[in-house]
């Protein structure tokens, strides 16, 4: 009970500590990197959800990522849709071709799979990068709107934008929380623990991995139309291959299959890497064995070797509350043999 609500305090904290960060700093380019990470962690969820809880690690999120960004530039830009209903449109683009690829890429297991979607991640990338008639090719796609105004409330400056994204990123984690606390998380876990064991107790496997599957990509597609109305500008390179390798850096420091890991791992990344700038590109000398070092001795990453850590240390107090009680029996038995001697004389 006390766990649960310092864990309540805890997240009460850090969203408060969220939303008076631009009152605490003037920086505006802090504030424009930290809207930038709330962005990727909303992508860094959905690909948590497949490849954290289900066992699937895809490959192919970063084109997800930059079909949701293009399919809200071309909305907005060349159709003249509104913004909201092009948000919500390219979300469930994404998703549609999600569901498409997902239907041939989960007939696949283990590494097969993340190599097609390596290649399915690729082609979408050349497909952005070709069609230049379309997307803008090399040129990119340009002019795209912020967030149109909702009533009295605008989304035109960057504060008002670090708020929005913010919305978007608590509402997906409650999703999320939502997602791995029902039935329906509990038997995305039961297919990484085992598919095959999760078939005999009469588990539709293919239909609940597709299922994960959507959704993942719906996040990707959200958190890459979320970065296209912010950045206001996209090119090809937002679906390039070094996009996903970042997305699972963040994914594996922060600690895979875990509900704070997308949060800590983007978080900490970003700050590092953000603090290393001064060494151009030799940050990466310190940044890279660092990293390698990590995987290495905390491959659970960090929220997952907190939570071994307060394992161990629970075993750890029950074993000695065990042996404490056990060592009151002897003596309470002991005690009682004695003074049955001395009633008998």
């Amino acid at each position: 009970m006390s766990s649960l609500l310092r864990k309540r305090i805890m997240i009460i904290g850090l969203i408060v500590i969220a939303g008076v960060f631009p009152f605490i700093t003037q920086n505006e380019y802090w504030l424009h990197i930290l809207t930038l990470a709330f962005i990727w962690m909303i992508a860094v969820y959905g690909l948590n959800l497949l490849a954290g809880y289900t066992g699937y690690l895809s490959l192919a999120h970063a084109g997800f990522f930059a079909i949701g960004a293009y399919s809200l530039g071309l909305l907005t830009v060349k159709a003249g849709m509104g913004y909201w209903s092009a948000l919500a449109l390219a979300c469930l683009i994404t998703s549609s071709i999600g569901l498409l690829i997902g239907l041939v890429a989960l007939r696949t297991k283990e590494h097969f799979f993340a190599i097609y979607t390596l290649c399915v991640g690729y082609v979408i990338y050349l497909v952005i990068d070709k069609w230049d008639s379309l997307t803008g090719g090399v040129r990119g796609l340009i002019g795209i709107p912020a967030p149109s105004n909702i009533g009295p409330i605008s989304f035109q400056s960057p504060l008002s934008q670090y708020y929005l994204i913010l919305f978007f990123l608590l509402l997906t984690v409650f999703v999320m929380y939502r997602i791995v606390h029902s039935l329906t998380g509990r038997t995305f876990i039961a297919i990484r623990n085992s598919e095959e064991l999760a078939q005999t107790i009469g588990i539709s496997t293919m239909k609940n991995k597709l299922t994960v599957f959507v959704l993942s990509t719906f996040f990707a597609g959200l958190a890459g139309a979320l970065y296209a109305s912010f950045i206001r500008f996209i090119g090809p390179d937002i679906g390039y291959i070094t996009i996903i390798f970042d997305f699972l850096t963040y994914l594996l420091v922060g600690g895979i299959g875990t509900l704070a890991g997308p949060i800590v791992g983007t978080f900490l990344v970003v700050w590092v890497s953000q603090s290393l700038q001064f060494l151009q590109d030799y940050r990466m000398l310190i940044f890279g064995p660092l990293l390698t070092l990590l995987i290495i001795f905390y491959p659970r990453g960090i929220v997952g070797a907190f939570f071994d850590w307060r394992i161990k240390r629970s075993y750890k107090r029950t074993k000695r509350s065990s042996k404490a009680r056990h060592s009151k029996g002897q003596y309470t038995d002991s005690q009682s043999e004695s003074e049955q001697k001395i009633k008998e004389g």
